[in-house]
């Protein structure tokens, strides 16, 4: 896939539907009941209105570049990986998300391209979420 490392995560009660359905490759995110805001980073109240009413969605993976910089050379575990693109997604559904973009020399990528969820696994099985350009 990438070949960028993984991310140590801490999951808790609160974020754990979000990376098990990554296991199972799907995209799933809090929706508040109430004002219907998609959540992200995934927790227990909206960050819009306050209530707690959230249900799981799968989303549809698609989102579109917002912003981004290529890495030219990183640190720690990172530091034989660059160059590599560090971007914020905006969802279909609304959130930005930072991530990385993959399976694209960076020098290609633009802002507003149009990218897709991708599902990278370590050897320990580790899952992360990660986006690729979508060419139609």
């Amino acid at each position: 896939m990438s070949f960028l490392p993984l991310s140590d995560v801490e999951i808790n009660h609160e974020t754990e539907p979000f990376w098990a359905a990554l296991h199972e490759e799907r995209l799933m995110l809090p929706r508040c009941n109430s004002c219907n805001c998609v959540v992200w980073y995934p927790r227990a109240m909206c960050p819009e209105c306050h209530s707690t009413a959230l249900t799981w969605h799968q989303m549809s993976g698609n989102a579109t570049v917002y912003s981004y910089s290529i890495v030219a050379k990183g640190n720690g575990r990172w530091k034989d990986s660059g160059p590599y693109v560090v971007a914020y997604v905006q969802l279909d559904e609304g959130p930005r998300l930072l991530t990385n973009i993959v399976n694209i020399d960076p020098t290609q990528v633009t802002i507003d391209m149009r990218v897709s969820a991708v599902y990278d696994t370590d050897q320990g099985g580790r899952v992360l979420l990660r986006f690729a350009p979508t060419f139609c």
